[in-house]
């Protein structure tokens, strides 16, 4: 799918694929056009943080280390050192996790530096209203994701990863350099898929959107 060179430079390219080749492959293709590029489960679990130099060395200046961390505290501040130490540039954390988790992990880098970006997860986009009801949440998405903002927002985090339809309640009430972060970018007439709160790419940017977060819809 082609972009606008404007709105590719905006965004942060998932590597969504647990074949170490394929990403470098993915990464010496975009590396000039896009933002960052991120990486999750499936690349780590299959070859550890040392798959991160072949990344580097294909043309990925930026790296969005996507592991969602939620844990006690502590666990999560050791977690979040050690990304530091890797440079790291962004990474996530489920705001879920509570105030003090957040605040170890902010507190764990507050002396790096460049240290990475640290945004806190909302809701994912594979959930609505029903969903979060199963688990005991009777508010909207758009309500949770608001809450939990608020939570990162006063425990010093960089931003949030939420979906198009939160954004611009977000930026009212969040205004820059708090970022947002936006998965669930689809094409015009494209499979929503897994995700269940989408926009296209100029409405993500349009409604306030920092960084747009693609893989299918680009790579297929």
């Amino acid at each position: 799918m082609a972009l606008d060179a404007s709105i590719l430079r905006r965004v942060i390219l998932a590597l969504d694929t647990p074949d170490l080749g394929q990403a470098c492959a993915w990464v010496e293709r975009f590396c000039a056009q896009v933002h960052a590029f991120k990486i999750g489960g499936a690349l780590v679990l299959r070859y550890g943080i040392s798959g991160l130099e072949p990344l580097r060395r294909a043309g990925a200046e930026r790296l969005f280390l996507d592991l969602k961390f939620h844990d006690i505290p502590h666990a999560v501040a050791l977690a979040v050192r050690q990304a530091a130490e890797l440079d790291i540039w962004m990474l996530t954390l489920h705001i879920s996790g509570g105030r003090e988790m957040l605040l170890a992990a902010r507190e764990a880098v507050e002396s790096h530096s460049p240290r990475p970006l640290l945004m806190g997860v909302t809701v994912l986009t594979s959930f609505d209203a029903p969903a979060l009801r199963e688990v005991g949440i009777a508010r909207t998405p758009r309500a949770q994701v608001l809450r939990l903002a608020r939570l990162a927002y006063e425990c010093g985090l960089d931003g949030v990863i939420a979906s198009p339809e939160e954004i611009v309640a977000l930026r009212r009430r969040f205004p820059p350099p708090f970022l947002i972060v936006t998965p669930g970018v689809r094409p015009a007439g494209m499979p929503a898929g897994d995700q269940k709160r989408v926009a296209t790419p100029d409405e993500a940017i349009q409604r306030g959107a920092d960084y747009l977060v693609m893989g299918r819809a680009l790579l297929h």
